[in-house]
């Protein structure tokens, strides 16, 4: 029996204001085998993106475990999480948070260059990527100059750049139309089970949701399986 990925125990978040405290995530649980991918069905407001800020320890839970590969990523150090987000882990946002001054290939090349990577090396990498989403003839676009789902294909290709083992995406369609939306789905989780890499996918698509290996659903701060 292979050892999880991902494994999350009884996670639970809870922000606190003046006036009340809000209970966002009571005792969640999900497991990730390599290569697998698990979408989190959910309305907006249910706490997906919360969910996906623990899983990806931008976010510390008020209780709970998270381990990867084994390790207690809890008990690490914020250097270690933060080493272990840059080496392991790839980002998916629903707003793609490219950087307007730089062409896509410097976009999909950044995170290889604050690396370490030789520049060399980088940008070769970042030159295969948008061959592979079909994006090689606007490699030196800014993103002002591309559509949104050649936005969105931009920040996949950035993401799978470091060839991580596991990628967190937060509504990656949810700001494109249908059509779009589903190329770019399509890319996703193609190029996701070509790498083997693991794949958490929040999103309130069912169409979406229901390609995935996995569904769960979180509501009332609880994920149970859809």
């Amino acid at each position: 029996m292979h050892e999880p990925l991902l494994e999350a125990r009884d996670l639970s978040k809870r922000y606190v204001t003046p006036r009340r405290t809000v209970e966002v995530l009571r005792a969640c649980s999900l497991e990730l085998a390599p290569g697998e991918s698990v979408s989190v069905l959910g309305a907006s407001g249910s706490g997906k993106s919360t969910l996906l800020h623990l899983l990806g320890t931008l976010e510390v839970p008020d209780g709970g475990g998270l381990r990867y590969r084994g390790r207690d990523l809890l008990a690490a150090s914020s250097r270690e999480r933060s080493e272990f987000r840059r080496r392991e882990l790839g980002f998916i946002f629903q707003f793609h948070h490219l950087l307007p001054e730089f062409s896509a290939l410097e976009n999909v090349a950044l995170p290889a260059l604050i690396g370490g990577r030789p520049r060399e090396e980088a940008f070769a990498g970042a030159g295969a990527l948008l061959e592979r989403v079909d994006l090689v003839s606007r490699r030196e676009h800014r993103p002002a100059e591309l559509s949104g789902g050649e936005q969105q294909r931009v920040a996949v290709a950035r993401a799978l750049l470091t060839r991580p083992r596991l990628i967190l995406a937060d509504e990656p369609t949810g700001n494109l139309d249908r059509a779009t939306g589903e190329e770019v789905a399509d890319l996703l989780l193609h190029l996701c089970v070509e790498a083997g890499t693991g794949l958490v996918l929040v999103t309130h698509d069912r169409d979406l949701a229901a390609r995935s290996d996995r569904c769960l659903h979180l509501s009332g701060g609880r994920l149970t399986p859809a």
